[in-house]
């Protein structure tokens, strides 16, 4: 079979290309989806913001949080770049009613199998559903329900989100994302604001070292703006990646907060730049330490039953996944996310006093690491 390469496929689709097969794709998009978002318009050149300038100043929240975002991406893809000695691919894209989005990906490189770190500005309008989605906030979606009706939501949301996927077994996944999220008044409900985030882990097996090295870094980031961050959004980091139809974690957990809005959203918005600029701290030392470890194929093939549960999580809880979805985006760029290979087996289980059930038991019965 003969497949076309993104771009062009990309370009002969919305140029209205005379196959049928495109026009049937087309089509079946329109008929089964009202888009949330506008089309994308894809871009070589990126202008230098995304916000809407005669509307979003600097001194706003949502240009202030975009560009925190785009300086992160463009630091964090070339500490990655540094270790891997493969550049990201990148694709860009703008909107009419303002925003547009940043995919970089690295697909087989050398270190990571594969590595992604998009950043998306998106205004909008969207379904009450998807507004229930975007929030974890549970008194606000039962508001929401409340209200009903389903006139649509208008919305302004900003992030940037990643995830790696290392090839070499012993070398860890590691997933963030920092977001930052308004709405208008609707139905009554006043217009909202609030940030989340997190950065996690997911190793293979457990090395205590490691996992000592990665939550310590993130206490220390919490610690220097609350006390009180580090054991909150550690337990929530563990309850959000929980994989409930496995009664097992995802990984070995981190940080995770949501609906982030009691207090001054630029003291908030210091503890997000603090966390996505310790990425690399917490992250990088880890893979430096693996990625050339000795593996065997029994090693891989875990490797590979792990990415299934990944893949799992990902596509029946992830907020962030199910909002893209309701809302329209990009589909390269929400399922960025998911690995290039995984592998699925009936009813395995491993044996008894095996690092595979130890590290089971630590996504079954969460660890204090720090």
């Amino acid at each position: 079979m003969a497949l076309a390469s993104a771009p062009a496929a990309r370009a002969g689709v919305r140029a209205g290309s005379n196959s049928s097969s495109g026009r049937a794709v087309v089509v079946s998009r329109a008929a089964t989806m009202q888009r949330s978002i506008g089309v994308e318009n894809y871009v070589t050149e990126v202008p230098l913001t995304l916000t809407r300038p005669d509307l979003d100043t600097p001194d706003t929240m949502r240009f202030r949080f975009e560009k925190m975002i785009r300086e992160a991406q463009n630091s964090i893809c070339a500490a990655i770049e540094e270790i891997d000695g493969t550049k990201f691919r990148q694709d860009a894209w703008t909107r009419k009613e303002g925003g547009g989005g940043i995919t970089r990906v690295i697909q087989d490189g050398n270190v990571w199998e594969k590595a992604g770190v998009n950043v998306s500005v998106v205004y909008g309008s969207m379904p009450p559903e998807a507004y229930r989605a975007a929030s974890g906030n549970p008194e606000l979606m039962q508001r929401i329900k409340d209200a009903g009706g389903s006139s649509r939501v208008p919305f302004f949301a900003a992030g940037i989100s990643s995830v790696m996927h290392p090839k070499n077994p012993h070398a860890p996944t590691m997933h963030f994302n920092y977001r930052y999220f308004e709405t208008e008044e609707w139905n009554g409900i006043p217009g909202q604001w609030w940030f989340g985030g997190g950065t996690d882990i997911t190793p293979n097996w457990i090395v205590e070292e490691d996992m000592k090295h990665f939550h310590g870094s993130y206490k220390k980031v919490c610690d220097r703006h609350d006390p009180a961050f580090y054991p909150k959004f550690k337990k929530w980091c563990d309850e959000y990646f929980m994989i409930s139809h496995r009664g097992e974690t995802r990984g070995l957990g981190g940080i995770f907060f949501d609906d982030l809005n009691d207090r001054d959203p630029s003291t908030i918005l210091a503890f997000s730049t603090d966390c996505v600029n310790s990425v690399v701290d917490a992250y990088c030392p880890l893979v430096t330490r693996h990625k050339d470890d000795a593996y065997t194929e029994e090693e891989k093939h875990w490797q590979q039953v792990r990415r299934g549960r990944y893949v799992e999580f990902n596509l029946v809880y992830d907020r962030g996944t199910t909002f893209g979805l309701k809302t329209g985006g990009r589909i390269e760029s929400i399922l960025m996310s998911m690995p290039l290979t995984s592998r699925w087996e009936y009813d395995l289980q491993p044996a008894p006093g095996s690092k595979e059930a130890d590290f089971i038991d630590a996504c079954k019965v969460p660890r204090n690491w720090v």
